[in-house]
């Protein structure tokens, strides 16, 4: 009963009746893969991975390169526009990666995972058409609050200010 998953380069060389394909490098190896009634699972480098900075790298701890702060992550709309309907029943959802090369400690994998997580399971439940950056953010303010009761070490980058002026 297992069935097999791989990362989007299993596409590269035929693969399983039964693989799953894992989309990183993009959403084309979903899109590929579910043309081929493949199930695939969404987790673009460009919006899924949690270990990029989510803030100015200078005020951020070490990590791995890379910038998605949340609101980007928020943005990703993890069912690809170009897909049949039957097609689209093949992509089950969207996933949030984490690589601990530059995380030594479960405080800075909490660091990077909070808030950015939470707006990975909303794009996962939420049908584009119900998707409010604002109303997220505003909701947010609670979840910090659930953070901080639980001692979780979110990052506190939402609250960034950034500024620019002209003459």
């Amino acid at each position: 009963g297992r069935k097999m998953i791989g990362w989007d380069e299993i596409l590269e060389g035929g693969i399983s009746p039964n693989a799953t394909i894992m989309s990183w490098r993009g959403i084309e190896g979903g899109v590929a893969a579910a043309k081929q009634n493949h199930d695939a699972i969404m987790t673009p480098t460009s919006h899924c991975y949690l270990d990029y900075y989510q803030s100015d790298p200078t005020s951020e701890p070490l990590a791995i390169g890379g910038y998605l702060p949340l609101e980007k992550v928020y943005s990703y709309e993890p069912m690809p526009k170009e897909l049949s309907a039957e097609q689209a029943k093949h992509i089950l959802g969207v996933q949030g990666n984490i690589w601990t090369e530059y995380i030594k400690t479960p405080d800075k994998l909490e660091y990077m995972a909070f808030p950015r997580a939470t707006a990975i399971a909303e794009i996962g439940w939420s049908q584009p058409e119900q998707k409010s950056f604002a109303d997220f953010s505003s909701r947010l303010k609670v979840q910090f609050e659930r953070m901080q009761n639980m001692g979780i070490n979110f990052a506190k980058s939402y609250y960034d200010i950034s500024a620019s002026s002209s003459l």
